[in-house]
């Protein structure tokens, strides 16, 4: 009989749900992750529209991919070109005399503010959002002097400086 109140101890125990036996710990950890001001760039071809004569204004357009990291300031310039003197007087180059075609890109649709790549001066500025921004680049080409048919190119380097 000794026995019978070890066993009703034990029996008594064995009936506690698990949570009272059970002992816990706990520890936190921080979750971090740093954010730097970064920016990428795409940009699309510019095609004026076909034409037989250069004897008034073609105007054309295409348009910059800019995404920057929200509150990112950054500025954009294009370049002179491969066949330009300047970025006041770019050429695209071509037909079968390799005879050139003046154009202009600029910042407004009435390209009454050129496109340069002096920061400051004759770049666009934006701010990032952190999402995608499209940036329009409009182009023109002057009326002038028609050369020989034929295919006219000029290769721009844009850069984003953030």
């Amino acid at each position: 009989m000794k026995r019978f109140p070890a066993i009703l101890a034990f029996c008594g125990v064995a009936a506690l749900p698990p949570s009272v036996l059970a002992a816990t710990s706990s520890a936190s950890f921080n979750v971090q992750i740093t954010i730097t001001s970064a920016c990428s760039l795409s940009a699309s071809d510019l095609v004026f529209p076909t034409t037989g004569l250069l004897a008034s204004d073609v105007a054309g357009s295409t348009s910059l991919g800019v995404t920057c990291t929200n509150t990112t300031p950054y500025s954009i310039g294009i370049d002179k070109g491969v066949n330009g003197a300047s970025v006041t007087s770019r050429e695209m180059i071509g037909g079968p005399s390799s005879e050139l075609v003046s154009y202009q890109l600029c910042q407004d649709s009435a390209c009454a503010t050129n496109w340069g790549n002096t920061i400051g001066s004759d770049t666009v500025s934006g701010t990032g959002t952190g999402a995608a921004q499209s940036v329009t680049v409009y182009g023109l080409v002057p009326a002038q002097t028609t050369p020989a048919p034929g295919v006219y190119t000029d290769t721009v380097q844009v850069q984003l400086t953030y």
